[in-house]
């Protein structure tokens, strides 16, 4: 270790860093009270004036993501010291940016030594350099080590191992020897075959089958209620018959090792029931759907979410319907139906019945669309514009506001509408 006198060392105001690693091969370095304890050392022995403490657990492999070492760039400019202790070089950084940063902080002056376990980096070409190999060293092995990881889960996939998380229905293997396997879970796995036997064969829906789980107690491995999304899942991956891709989206599938929970024949009867519910997939949504913010679901508090179907008519075109209802949100046993679209706006333009006038907010609009009216009805008749009353207006008023909101072309005029009522 190089050598420095009391007299430098009292210069400097030293910044002690540790970090502990998320890097999987680097878990087994010191922890960082490890790390504090064994640099507090050196500082007592060296007498070395410490006058900050930042520690971090956070990957140094991607470049300007860790909060407390952008602390310490930002305090090395604002001259709170200009020092750094810490255990070793790889503690910095792992990547070519963080470490960039540390050298142009030297060559600036704001940074005057790094000193680590057993070596001292200060401002000199050669300690900059060695500084940069050691950088580069570390950014290399990280590179390798993403290389490797690839390799082998190629190599594991092609043997028709699974490489990640077993899915619902089966567990990872424990046994060393048997890394990637996975194996049928007794608990689930029937459960799993009859979710698809149900949807095949009782045509059940995806919801039938998440309020079946439910009350039947069902959870995943965790110990959670299962999701709709998890049914959806379930329901469309061909892994229970024996295949997988990977990466996902990617066009390449493998036969697995593992063993089949159903056949490919009772998968694609489930695909063809499931098929019938989205019709919808073959053609693009209409517009958007125009209520979805302003309501509630008025039985448990759910929010509302929205739905077409479409039906092929006997002419050959497509008639497409709108439906809205509960979320199910807030109670997944909400039995509330789901209410066409027309019914909907018939029901919200009853509303305006029972609304005072002024809380409309678009009253001076309307007033002034209904004048207009009046007066090109009286350029076409010839006849004198009507002297109306205030009851008379009120009720043009709402009549006129009643139809502007059934008949509306344009979407945003009844959200407008909404917004006020």
């Amino acid at each position: 270790m190089k050598q420095k006198s009391k007299e430098q060392s009292h210069q400097l105001t030293y910044c002690l860093y540790a970090r502990k690693s998320m890097e999987a091969e680097e878990r087994q370095a010191l922890s960082i009270d490890s790390q504090l304890k064994e640099m507090l050392g050196i500082a007592e022995r060296e007498n070395l004036k410490i006058v900050a403490k930042k520690t971090e657990s956070h990957s140094a492999k991607d470049s300007g993501q860790r909060k407390v070492f952008n602390e310490i760039v930002e305090d090395l400019k604002a001259g709170k010291y200009n020092a750094i202790l810490t255990w070793n070089p790889d503690r910095l950084s792992r990547n070519a940016g963080d470490l960039g940063r540390l050298v142009d902080l030297m060559d600036s002056r704001h940074l005057v030594e790094i000193r680590t376990y057993n070596q001292i980096f200060t401002n000199s070409p050669n300690d900059k350099f060695l500084l940069m190999i050691l950088g580069s060293q570390a950014k290399l092995e990280n590179d390798n080590r993403g290389v490797n990881v690839q390799r082998g889960m190629r190599a594991r996939v092609e043997m028709g191992l699974w490489p990640g998380v077993a899915p619902l229905g089966y567990l990872n293997s424990n046994l060393k020897d048997k890394a990637c396997q996975v194996e049928i879970d007794p608990d689930r796995a029937p459960v799993i075959k009859k979710m698809f036997e149900k949807v095949a064969y009782e045509k059940c829906s995806i919801y039938d089958i998440l309020f079946w789980l439910r009350d039947t107690g069902f959870q995943t491995k965790f110990d959670n209620k299962i999701a709709l999304s998890t049914v959806q899942l379930v329901l469309r991956r061909p892994f229970y018959y024996g295949y997988f891709e990977y990466p996902r989206k990617s066009g390449k599938w493998y036969k697995g090792q593992h063993t089949p929970i159903i056949t490919k024949e009772l998968f694609d009867l489930v695909q063809d029931q499931l098929n019938q519910h989205t019709f919808k997939k073959k053609y693009k949504l209409t517009k958007q759907f125009n209520f979805l913010h302003f309501m509630k679901c008025g039985d448990c508090g759910s929010g509302v979410t929205a739905q077409e179907k479409f039906k092929k008519l006997s002419t050959g075109e497509i008639a497409i319907y709108r439906y809205y209802g509960c979320s199910h949100g807030k109670n997944w046993k909400c039995r509330q139906p789901y209410i066409n679209e027309q019914d909907l706006i018939s029901q919200l333009a009853d509303m305006i019945d029972d609304v005072d006038l002024d809380l409309l907010g678009m009253r001076a609009e309307l007033d002034a669309e209904i004048e207009k009216w009046y007066d090109f009805h009286s350029f076409v008749t010839g006849e004198p514009v009507i002297d109306r009353t205030l009851e008379k207006k009120a009720i043009d008023l709402r009549r006129f506001a009643k139809a502007l909101f059934r008949d509306a072309d344009d979407p945003d005029e009844q959200r407008k509408m909404l917004q006020f009522l």
